[in-house]
């Protein structure tokens, strides 16, 4: 059983409707409608973006296991799969409840059948957290936590889609331990929740990308210092605007030949400064690629993209 924080496997959802949602629009202030542009240059664009991406994380020797979205359901935040399973070393697999009705859709048993039976991986246990949904209460997978795998710590920004009941019950069953905070963006002059604690956060195997600012608790964001600082991690800061560019939705995959990357989009690497990105090589090279039209509508980066798969092989 390996215990690493970075995988060289990614499951990624091809979309065949992908478009803005209004459901999740609610509370996701990063998404933004697209004037001008009908749903099939929409669809389109976002094939455009999600093909070439693919190409260059394949060409880096990562493994993606590119999985064909369905037209119906509709599921039009399918390419985000991070949010609704996660994979992990010793077999188990999470499902989580999800805060929109359509993204609940997309929990597709098929998937792991198809992981199984196609790729020869294997999935010992399923655990479904879906039930929190009639109560209300959600855990959005990665988005909403920020694994540290080997020393079995979640960071988790507590929000309408992070509830602390559901993350104590993931901690439980994983094995983890939760560093809780709240962070907030500046919404209309005021201060709101941060939907998804992976736009403003990112663990790496020897460093993390972090938007302090964020956090305005001061003893919360000296808390979530101290436990990167206690785990040896070197800690990246990036600022509230960057963060905007989706700087900090980024994700550490390696390559089969070992060499290590830091995923994101074309629009977060832009923003990142010269010594930030001397910064990041240290340690691994930077992959970006743009992915405009999918931030924009689906409110979601590179990493949301991304499922890591940590299975064993069967």
């Amino acid at each position: 059983m390996t215990n690493q924080q970075s995988t060289s496997t990614l499951m990624m959802i091809r979309p065949v409707k992908f478009m803005f949602n209004e459901q999740t629009a609610v509370n996701n202030y990063y998404q933004k409608a697209i004037a001008g542009l009908s749903e099939s240059e929409i669809q389109s664009k976002a094939i455009t973006e999600f093909d070439q991406f693919v190409e260059k994380l394949r060409t880096k020797k990562i493994n993606v296991i590119v999985i064909e979205d369905t037209l119906t359901p509709s599921t039009p935040d399918s390419i985000f799969p991070n949010n609704w399973v996660s994979f992990h070393s010793d077999g188990k697999v999470g499902l989580y409840p999800m805060f929109a009705e359509n993204r609940r859709l997309e929990r597709r048993p098929d998937i792991l059948e198809k992981l199984q039976s196609q790729e020869g991986l294997k999935i010992k246990n399923v655990i479904d957290f879906s039930d929190y949904e009639a109560e209300g209460l959600f855990l959005e997978g990665t988005g909403s936590m920020i694994l540290d795998r080997p020393n079995k710590l979640v960071y988790a920004a507590i929000s309408v889609r992070t509830d602390e009941k559901v993350l104590e019950d993931f901690c439980e069953k994983f094995g983890y331990t939760a560093i809780k905070f709240t962070a907030n963006q500046t919404v209309d002059g005021k201060r709101l929740p941060i939907y998804h604690t992976n736009v403003m956060m990112c663990v790496a195997d020897e460093f993390a990308i972090l938007c302090a600012d964020s956090i305005d608790d001061l003893e919360e964001r000296k808390n979530v210092i101290e436990s990167l600082e206690k785990t040896g991690k070197k800690i990246i800061e990036i600022s509230e605007e960057q963060k905007h560019h989706f700087a900090g939705n980024m994700l550490q995959v390696n390559g089969t030949d070992g060499k290590s990357y830091l995923v994101m989009s074309a629009a977060a690497h832009q923003s990142l400064n010269e010594s930030q990105v001397e910064r990041i090589e240290k340690y691994c090279e930077i992959l970006s690629s743009s992915l405009d039209t999918i931030e924009a509508l689906g409110g979601g980066s590179a990493r949301c993209m991304m499922a890591e798969v940590f299975l064993p092989k069967a």
